[in-house]
């Protein structure tokens, strides 16, 4: 049945706040001025996207294998995330035909840099974390700052982690600031 609310886009009060909370969290993660600043993310849609996608995978790493209530809400999370990609490449003016063939590509790079950014995270290997946010990130493969944004990604990763355990069910997930090249 819940899935059918979904489907037909009718979720429970409680749960499209919580949902609301958290995707609000992901998008400040990845509207924080200094990965655009001191990063070298441009400031385009293409980066607003892997920004999105990274805070965005770090919350999917935070709560693989969460079974319950945590995996519901995270598949209604990025259920979100993929309806505001969607609305995001028709505000750009991309048509109704073009719409899905530039959604699965999306959703596929998007997967592919979850993969390759949760890896990294996991096996605590900073320089491969920094080459595939280079590669990902920017269209010439030229950050300003790659080292910086892999030490941010592997804080906001234990700060995400944290949120999970605590107050994640609530609305309430934080990834820290990305000032100082790492969350806080």
């Amino acid at each position: 049945m819940n899935r059918l609310m979904r489907y037909l886009g009718i979720a429970p009060k409680a749960n499209a706040a919580v949902v609301d909370a958290l995707f609000a969290s992901i998008v400040a993660a990845a509207r924080q001025q200094p990965l655009y600043a001191r990063f070298g993310v441009p400031d385009t849609p293409l980066g607003r996207f892997e920004m999105l996608s990274l805070h965005m995978g770090l919350v999917l790493r935070a709560t693989r294998g969460a079974d319950g209530a945590v995996r519901d809400l995270t598949q209604t999370l990025t259920e979100e995330f993929f309806k505001d990609v969607d609305h995001s490449l028709r505000e750009l003016g991309i048509g109704d035909t073009g719409v899905p063939k530039r959604m699965k590509k999306l959703a596929s790079m998007f997967y592919g840099r979850v993969d390759a950014y949760a890896r990294a995270i996991d096996e605590k290997d900073g320089a491969a974390l920094a080459a595939a946010l280079e590669r990902n990130v920017t269209p010439d493969g030229k950050l300003a700052d790659a080292a910086g944004l892999a030490a941010y990604a592997f804080g906001a990763a234990d700060a995400a982690e944290r949120s999970v355990a605590n107050g994640f069910l609530d609305g309430r997930l934080a990834f820290g600031t990305a000032g100082m090249g790492e969350a806080a």
